[in-house]
């Protein structure tokens, strides 16, 4: 007897409609068995963030207050989806790679590889985080997570159904162990991957600064700079690709000449509209096999530009080669990333070990370098906000303020992680503080700080109410971090029991707690006093907002009402 025995026609009816419902291509996973802990933490209360005091760190330049926030990284991500929504420019993650050698907690249960649900649970981990994640980009932001064998065939399945198949920018593979990992049947493995989605059409990559090697070929030099010959023919590219791209070419040993053509836009062909000259030949971009290629440019360049050719003779064949330019845009990212730089151990562990008098309990962090090449590529803003919500041992708060120090940029940082094995505390934190400040190394040589300024939060619940009214009250008391994270204002110059005014160089945020308005006056005083962007946090019962005739006279003061657009946010999140 199975369970459907006893089932009525109407429950046998809703069974067959779901299975009906369900997608017919697409990542399938049980999700009925995967009920979370963080759903358990959060049951009939919301999230908000509390400032931990007596870690914050303060730098004297009016560069952004990077963010280090302490809880379950869903409910960090809940969070931001009020105060970030569509800011984040880049997104880096390194989440767990799910192993079976019990390296995650799902549900507080370590999951190890006899687990049946083991990649159900994990995909079912992963959506979820990433559904909130995709809601923090800007249109043009990437996110890029760094994963191993064991999940990549389901991650690529995922990010395609939430990102779009389309916007698949690209997946590298990223040599981090040169000595290679042992595997019980198959192959030493020495690298992992990188996979890159933009949040729309327009998320683009950018480029890497070319390596010393790749600079070392470009070894004759003209009057327009340096340059390299190159071969016309453009290797791996195909005629049906670009037809346009492909054209006849007079050639001689002596010399390289573009004829008059003129667009068939019927057969999609150039055709000559002169013959070749006494010992000139016709040469188009074919290889060796026959298969027909495309040249690199289009007529037009190649004729603008035609005191760059010049004919070459390899392996008995006559060929038209063309002077390949060292440009300052640096290089498009490959496929295949294997620098000694991005190995985990010597620019990963090594580092983390240098950093501390002990190795705190943390496994295979990131070479600093890879993130910093990954960071790149996702973005070209020096003024960048980045997000990883498994910051682990916070190695992308290091990249990002290295990045900083090598092009005076001002990038922020928003790091999110859970405190389990005290990761948070013992690790993340002091390696952030220690970058920032500067520290002496295992040999007593001193390593000068980075500079930056840092806020820890750490993520607390605001218990639901029977009455809707006294919830929004307790919301609104306990939301004030969550103000001050979205404005990007931090620094109390007042404070009653009414009102709270912070600033944070020409910027000021005000907000008011009380529901009735006794001392708006008074405060109005006080902001009208304030010169600069000037933002207004009131609080009201009304879901509608509030009645902006109640602040006529307030000069160069921005409005808003809460709790409502914070519950608002929190509706598509939570069920309260």
């Amino acid at each position: 007897m199975n369970k459907y025995d006893k089932f009525s026609k109407e429950d046998l009816i809703k069974v067959v409609e779901k299975l009906e419902s369900r997608k017919k291509y697409g990542l399938i996973w049980d999700e009925e068995k995967v009920k979370e802990q963080f759903e358990k933490d959060a049951e009939n209360a919301l999230p908000v963030l509390k400032e931990i005091k007596g870690k914050e760190i303060k730098d004297k330049n009016d560069k952004p207050v990077n963010i280090l926030i302490e809880g379950d990284n869903y409910h960090a991500l809940s969070v931001l989806n009020f105060t970030h929504q569509e800011k984040i420019n880049a997104i880096y993650i390194d989440p767990p790679y799910n192993t079976g050698a019990k390296d995650w907690k799902y549900n507080n249960d370590y999951i190890d590889s006899t687990d049946s649900y083991r990649h159900s649970k994990w995909i079912s981990f992963m959506d979820k985080r990433l559904r909130l994640a995709k809601n923090l980009l800007t249109e043009e932001g990437i996110i890029c997570v760094t994963i191993d064998d064991y999940e990549i065939p389901r991650l690529l399945l995922l990010m395609e159904e939430i990102f779009g198949e389309f916007n698949h920018l690209g997946t590298i593979a990223i040599r981090n162990n040169p000595a290679g990992r042992s595997t019980t049947k198959g192959v030493s493995i020495t690298h992992e991957y990188a996979i890159f989605f933009g949040k729309s059409d327009i998320s683009q990559v950018f480029r890497l600064e070319r390596s010393q090697i790749q600079k070392d070929r470009y070894d004759q030099k003209d009057n327009k700079g340096s340059f390299e010959w190159v071969n016309f023919r453009k290797p791996g590219s195909m005629r049906a690709e670009s037809p346009s791209m492909f054209y006849p070419v007079f050639i001689t040993t002596d010399s390289v000449r573009i004829p008059n053509m003129k667009w068939d836009s019927i057969k999609e062909e150039w055709i000559a509209l002169e013959k070749p000259q006494k010992n000139e030949k016709i040469l188009y971009p074919v290889d060796d096999n026959g298969e027909e290629r495309r040249w690199r440019y289009g007529v037009e360049r190649a004729r603008a530009e035609i005191d760059e050719f010049k004919p070459k003779i390899q392996k008995g064949k006559l060929h038209a080669y063309v002077k390949g330019r060292l440009n300052d845009e640096g290089i498009l990212p490959m496929t295949w990333w294997d620098k000694k730089e991005y190995s985990s151990t010597a620019y990963g562990t090594n580092l983390l070990k240098d950093m501390f008098s002990e190795l705190q309990a943390f496994s295979y962090p990131k070479s600093i370098f890879a993130v910093m090449d990954c960071l790149k590529v996702m973005s070209d803003k020096k003024d960048a906000i980045i997000l990883d919500f498994f910051a682990g041992s916070g190695t992308t708060g290091h990249a990002v303020l290295e990045l900083n120090k090598q092009d005076g940029g001002s990038r922020q940082f928003i790091l999110c992680t859970n405190n389990e094995k005290n990761i948070a505390t013992e690790v993340c934190y002091p390696r952030i503080e220690k970058v920032i400040q500067g520290y002496k190394n295992q040999k007593g040589k001193k390593v000068e700080g980075l500079g930056g300024s840092l806020k820890y939060l750490k993520t607390k619940f605001v218990k639901n109410a029977s009455s809707k009214d006294d919830f929004k009250i307790r919301i609104t008391k306990e939301c004030t971090e969550m103000l001050c994270l979205r404005e990007g204002i931090f620094d109390e110059i007042k404070k009653t029991n009414d009102y709270r005014i912070f600033q944070q160089g020409d910027k000021t945020l005000a907000v008011y707690y009380s529901l009735e308005h006794k001392t708006l006056s008074e405060l109005k005083k006080e902001l009208n006093k304030i010169d600069g962007e000037k933002i207004f946090y009131c609080f009201t019962l009304d879901p509608l907002g509030l009645d902006k005739s109640d602040f006529r006279g307030w000069n160069n003061v921005s409005l808003e009402s809460i709790p409502q657009k914070i519950l608002d946010v929190y509706k598509q999140i939570y069920e309260y």
